[in-house]
């Protein structure tokens, strides 16, 4: 640097100004500064910034399983935000174990990252106490609530709710929900059985055990050897809720398959808006979720608990915040009987 100094007649610490982008540098300087840093063949050491700032630039996003397109795409919507504040994403799979999110929570990773985005599956509100953690942490999903981290999340039940409404609103009577996880009592499945009975007991239908389905993992082949099940015991149905769009592809295949007419035998709807719905044949209605939402506020509030945890002076550590993203009804072909 003290080269790069001496050959454009500046001072270092303009040099540095230019190499850490400092706005207020003029154009000219800049561009002087820059014949020189090319000229010298000038690199920033990375390690040494690094150590005298307390920052890497690098965060990490733990997600339960990227096969799930939901996952795919949330993990490319954080990265787009990420890039946008100048940040790197380091991506962890922890495969919905117990262990491994343990160990996000408590192992060495995290020294070489500036802040942790993390989507629990195996863990819950029992382990509250491992959520207190020192690095800047924030929460995504429905299995840990109450924790002393920032939380965005879905609106699971109100979104339900309104999935299921648009079935019913479409004329149909007879709705199977496909995703029940009946052992557990938070997480996705329950808000999402909730939103679902919400929305039959306000329409004054009756709910029926036997179309609430239980199933694990939310996938396509689960979705299509659920809806094969239903269609060979002879419910009777009209339209399915599946509680997300992996399910509800596999659904689609399986109608398609026993020559079932979608939407007017049978609508379907699903959860999440992946790529693949606005692909199938018919195409998926479902919910829009608000992932880029979830994801913009996401890496927002992970920033602010960064520049809190590096500030100097300390500075007091502002409360956290729970945010629920908005939701819409996206109208495909699967339910529109017009």
């Amino acid at each position: 640097m003290q080269d790069v100094a001496r050959l454009a007649g500046v001072s270092v610490k303009t040099v540095s100004n230019v190499v850490n982008d400092y706005k207020h540098v003029s154009a000219p300087m800049r561009r002087r500064v820059q014949d020189a840093i090319d000229k010298l063949g000038y690199e920033v050491n990375v390690s040494a910034r690094n150590l005298r700032t307390g920052r890497t630039g690098l965060i990490t996003l733990a997600l339960p399983e990227l096969r799930l397109p939901y996952f795919a795409e949330l993990a490319g919507s954080v990265i787009a935000e990420a890039e946008k504040a100048g940040l790197r994403v380091l991506v962890e799979q922890t495969n919905g174990s117990r262990d491994r999110e343990l160990e996000l929570l408590q192992g060495g990773l995290n020294r070489m990252v500036d802040g942790v985005i993390f989507s629990p599956l195996a863990l819950g509100p029992d382990d509250l106490a491992a959520f207190s953690v020192r690095f800047p942490l924030v929460l995504l999903g429905e299995r840990v609530f109450g924790s002393p981290n920032d939380h965005v999340t879905m609106s699971n039940v109100a979104a339900a709710q309104a999935a299921t409404k648009h079935l019913i609103d479409a004329g149909c009577r007879r709705i199977a929900m496909i995703g029940s996880h009946r052992e557990e009592v938070v997480g996705s499945a329950v808000l999402r059985e909730r939103g679902y009975r919400a929305a039959l007991a306000e329409a004054g239908l009756p709910v029926d055990e036997e179309l609430i389905i239980e199933t694990r993992p939310w996938q396509r082949t689960t979705g299509a050897r659920l809806t094969d099940q239903l269609l060979r015991d002879g419910l009777e149905i009209d339209g399915i809720f599946a509680a997300n769009d992996s399910l509800a592809l596999g659904v689609l295949h399986s109608l398609n398959v026993h020559r079932v007419a979608v939407p007017d035998a049978v609508a379907v709807i699903g959860f999440d808006d992946v790529e693949d719905a606005s692909f199938a044949h018919p195409t998926l209605s479902t919910v829009c979720p608000g992932r880029e939402q979830i994801s913009r506020e996401a890496v927002r509030l992970l920033r602010v608990r960064i520049a809190e945890s590096a500030a100097t002076p300390p500075v007091d550590r502002s409360p956290a915040q729970t945010i629920y993203a908005d939701f819409r009804i996206m109208q495909r072909e699967s339910s529109d009987r017009r």
